[in-house]
């Protein structure tokens, strides 16, 4: 069976060539006779495939080396969590959260189960539709940190900047959009990644820890939990997602081969331009619903001018190789999730596909 485009917001589309190379080394890795999810994660093997791959990240993201990658289970939802129990001793003991999507309204929800927390920002009234500017935020200076999510899955908001949270240490929820383009590290306390879009398949997060925010965890926080005991082990303080790690280690080197985020920008935000062109070019058959100045980037939501044709659209883009194009189901319509491994093939087809649909349907 010939492969799809796969617009699935998460677990997402792989590139073909990583996938290619994890099927041929199955068996036999590097000539150990097994699979690397055979290996001991504290075999020499293992832990030589663990090091590149971070070595291969931090150079990826120009990672300072005041910086710890961690390499962690429970996928971003843990990492809600983590946080605050492990920042929550720090400034005054409150957190600043920036609430513009489904993603960042549970994180709010989580941090106020340990913690004091300030919504600096709230756009559900728009339908998570909007953004706030840069200069209608004010922020708490004695905060222990501020969080808030670049991109929101499933809305398709993206901040289009990095706020300014002057000495508060800034936290940011990037599962969709890390390594799609440039990020100054620095400007971050920690940013947080599920790895099922952009990185490699479910079951990893990585988690990228500024030095002194370490060691703040408080008696009662499980040693699961505690930053300082992922960091002071290597990520392995108990057997890490060993699979999920070589695989994204496979597209860490992949993309470097490639030219790097740099690179990976331009054509990421080739390939949402014409995507983008080609619905507000099309007269009203397809509508996206964000504004345009939050528009994503990651994920691109359209609405059919008629309901009723929803169905028809699946199934018949189904039939046309183009897979999982179905809205969340609090937002409803179309979502096209077009990360790094998404081709530009794959969009033109796309294109193709709702202009071809917009003229029998229309």
């Amino acid at each position: 069976m010939a492969r799809v485009f796969n617009f699935g917001a998460g677990p997402a589309v792989l590139p073909e060539d990583v996938l290619a190379r994890a099927r041929d080394e199955m068996l036999d890795c590097d000539s150990t006779g097994m699979s690397v999810m055979e290996m001991s994660h504290r075999g020499k093997k293992f832990v030589a495939i663990a090091e590149k791959a971070e070595a291969d990240l931090r150079t990826l993201m120009a990672i300072p080396e005041n910086y710890k990658v961690l390499f962690l289970q429970g996928g971003a939802s843990a990492q809600f969590a983590m946080i605050p129990m492990n920042l929550k001793a720090l400034g005054d003991g409150s957190a600043d959260y920036l609430n513009t999507g489904h993603w960042s309204e549970k994180a709010v929800a989580e941090a106020k189960r340990f913690m004091k927390v300030n919504v600096v920002a709230d756009t559900k009234s728009s339908k998570y539709t909007v953004l706030p500017a840069a200069h209608e935020l004010t922020f708490n200076p004695n905060a222990a940190y501020a969080h808030y999510t670049p991109n929101e899955t499933i809305a398709g908001v993206e901040f289009g900047y990095v706020p300014d949270t002057g000495a508060v240490p800034l936290v940011a929820d990037m599962s969709s959009t890390i390594l799609s383009r440039p990020v100054d590290v620095s400007k971050f306390g920690i940013i947080y990644a599920g790895a099922q879009k952009n990185i490699g398949p479910a079951g990893l997060t990585i988690a990228i820890v500024r030095d002194d925010l370490i060691g703040h965890a408080g008696k009662d926080v499980p040693v699961m939990f505690d930053y300082k005991i992922h960091s002071d082990n290597g990520s392995m303080y108990n057997t890490p997602p060993t699979y999920a790690w070589y695989i994204a280690g496979l597209v860490f080197e992949r993309l470097l081969a490639h030219g790097g985020i740099s690179a990976m920008a331009k054509i990421n935000e080739r390939k949402a331009a014409k995507l983008y062109a080609a619905i507000d070019q099309s007269q009203g058959f397809y509508r996206n619903p964000v504004a345009v100045n939050a528009r994503s980037w990651m994920n691109v939501p359209f609405i059919l001018k008629d309901e009723a044709l929803d169905k028809p659209f699946l199934a018949e883009s189904e039939k046309a190789g183009l897979s999982a194009l179905a809205g969340h189901r609090s937002v409803g319509g179309m979502r096209a999730s077009i990360y790094n491994a998404m081709p530009e093939a794959g969009v033109d087809a796309l294109i193709a596909f709702m202009h071809d649909f917009a003229q029998r349907h229309g």
